[in-house]
């Protein structure tokens, strides 16, 4: 099995592959991120079904890159007779145009010589790695499972047969394109080579429009754009909501039990996403966003839900998938999230900090989406004295966060800088008001510890929680102040990782038996707390490190193991990749060393 950090995204904005150096295609679910895999030796083994192409004997990989400013992989391996080039995409725009949902595009290209070179095409499909019913359609073959259905064609190569590796020639003057279409309840729509790598043309040249739209001088700005790209892959294009990874079941222990289903939208990962996309001017992206979250609260507002489906829905019942092998032997291998039940109280507080980052940008909010953030507000000024399940999503009793409630805090300060310039009632503003105050001297009296001069984890205790290193950018206590450094330092200090990496919390303080890895995004979390406290050396330091840690194509999971450098969990994690961003624009807006 390759490292997880081994693999690159190749993404459409309604779905995603995982591909090996080696060429093997081994994570897709069809025809959506939280689909059935229909490739799926990630987790589930060679029984899951992959499609391998690429040299047909031991090759070196001699480079392995995304063509710049675009979502197209190219892998490039050194063989005994000549140079070997695997170029890679999916299609993501397909509106208004006759093709399918799904346009994968795999291209081997030779050079100095004729390459002798394999496909294996294994398709499998559902718990029981169902094969399909398979049939020619002209030079095509066609793979059916029920209202599911494959299209594979390839220009100048073998005739394939699912899951018979096949051994063909690639020679410098005629590359060999491979073109897999995907059809769910809708004709099967077969797409030939040459349309379709001119599709995969067009594709580059709008990613490339959109990230020239990114500010030249940024800081870190070929890291950002990867983020940037890597986080539009992850948001579902038909209703807008933004996947937190596209895999389920990646450890983030190896061999252990901690795995879930993160092909999910998450409110609060969506919303450090927004301020990411708003601080490099893209307001389309966080709009979508609202738009979705939106209507995908609508029947349960003015609760808002932990996690939703792609669709806004309720996300189904968490369960293990029986005789799945798991990655590196870890299992349950999960699907659904047994978090969709918890009461989070940040939650509120990250989705109102986003809608007043839209305001303050200049965009004031359309009187629907205000009334649903004045819901959100009012049900934080009623239940925010309550104990909750916290950022963590601790399988556990629910306490009084402090993070949580700093979060609550936030949420009832961004509602009422908003209503500065929205219509809002006396009396309701007042109960805002009140209730914010009373969260700030509670927060202060009860989630400080004088003896370590930190804020903490919960209240009475003295364990830290590296989510609290939001404290310097909300607002509640000045920058700057004793207490914010004081929280900061300690942090750093005593969930130290070695390195730049930090621990969420205490580890194997969860309940749950073994131990996780570093989590990522409270690295740079901690970028941006040392930036807002114009700690620029040790700010940029940190970030530096931290950028080399990311994988070979610059992507991230959500954990990495502090003693080997593996990344762990599930991968790419949107979440690392949006709080990247924000510590460069943390960054970006330093005042300049005079």
């Amino acid at each position: 099995m390759k490292p997880i950090a081994d693999y690159g995204l190749l993404g459409d904005t309604r779905t995603a592959a995982l591909v090996s150096s080696d060429g093997s295609l081994d994570w897709l679910c069809a025809p959506r991120f939280d689909g059935t895999p229909v490739f799926g030796a990630l987790v589930g083994g060679p029984d899951a079904g992959r499609f391998r192409l690429g040299p047909a004997a031991t090759a070196t990989v001699v480079e392995r890159k995304y063509r710049l400013h675009t979502a197209t992989l190219e892998t490039t391996w050194a063989t005994p007779r000549g140079k070997l080039t695997l170029t890679e995409a999916m299609v993501a725009e397909v509106a208004g145009r006759l093709l399918p949902a799904t346009v994968l595009v795999r291209r081997l290209s030779a050079e100095s010589g004729a390459v002798e070179a394999l496909v294996e095409f294994d398709p499998r499909r559902g718990q029981e790695h169902t094969r399909p019913r398979s049939r020619r359609r002209g030079q095509d073959l066609v793979c059916e499972w029920g209202a599911l259905a494959m299209s594979l064609s390839c220009d100048a190569g073998p005739a394939i047969e699912p899951g018979m590796p096949t051994p063909f020639t690639v020679t410098p003057d005629r590359p060999v394109t491979f073109v897999l279409t995907v059809a769910h309840r809708e004709p099967l729509v077969h797409v030939q080579a040459a349309a379709a790598w001119a599709l995969l043309t067009e594709d580059e040249s709008r990613w490339r429009a959109w990230t020239a739209r990114v500010d030249q001088e940024l800081p870190f700005r070929e890291e950002v754009l990867r983020s940037l790209l890597t986080l539009r892959l992850l948001t579902y294009s038909p209703s807008g909501a933004p996947v937190a990874a596209p895999t389920t079941s990646l450890p983030e222990q190896l061999g252990g039990v901690r795995n879930w289903d993160y092909r999910f939208a998450w409110p609060r990962d969506a919303s450090i996403g927004i301020a990411a996309f708003l601080g490099v001017g893209m307001v389309e992206e966080a709009r979508g966003f609202l738009w979705w979250l939106l209507h995908a609260s609508r029947l349960q507002r003015p609760r808002l839900p932990v996690l939703l489906t792609l669709d806004g829905r309720q996300a189904p019942p968490e369960r293990g998938l029986r005789n799945w092998p798991g990655y590196a032997g870890s299992v349950p291998v999960r699907v659904g999230n047994g978090a969709a039940q918890q009461h989070q109280l940040d939650g509120y507080g990250w989705v109102l900090d986003a809608a007043w980052t839209l305001v303050q940008a200049g965009h004031p909010l359309y009187s629907e989406t205000w009334r649903a953030m004045r819901g959100f507000a009012d049900l934080v000024a009623r239940r925010w004295s309550e104990p909750d399940a916290g950022i963590w999503e601790v399988r556990g009793d629910q306490v009084h966060h402090v993070h949580s409630k700093l979060m609550a805090w936030l949420a009832l300060d961004r509602a009422l800088r908003i209503a500065e310039t929205h219509r809002l009632s006396d009396r309701r503003r007042r109960r805002w008001q009140a209730a914010r105050e009373a969260i700030r001297i509670e927060v202060k009296k009860l989630g400080f510890d004088t003896s370590i001069g930190s804020y903490t984890r919960s209240y009475g205790s003295q364990e830290l929680d590296a989510a609290v290193l939001i404290l310097p950018r909300i607002g509640l206590e000045e920058r700057g102040s004793p207490r914010v450094r004081g929280t900061v330092d300690a942090i750093r200090s005593q969930l130290s990782a070695t390195g730049p990496l930090l621990y969420r919390y205490p580890p194997g303080r969860d309940g749950l038996p073994g131990t996780e890895g570093a989590f990522l995004p409270c690295s740079f979390w901690l970028v941006d707390a040392l930036a807002l406290d114009d700690r620029r050396c040790e700010a940029v330091d940190l970030f530096t490190e931290l950028l080399d840690r990311a994988s070979p194509l610059g992507l991230y999971a959500e954990e990495l193991d502090p003693k080997t450098g593996e990344q762990l969990g599930n991968y790419p994690q949107a979440l690392t990749h949006a709080a990247l961003i924000q510590a460069a624009l943390a960054l970006r807006d330093l005042p300049p060393v005079s």
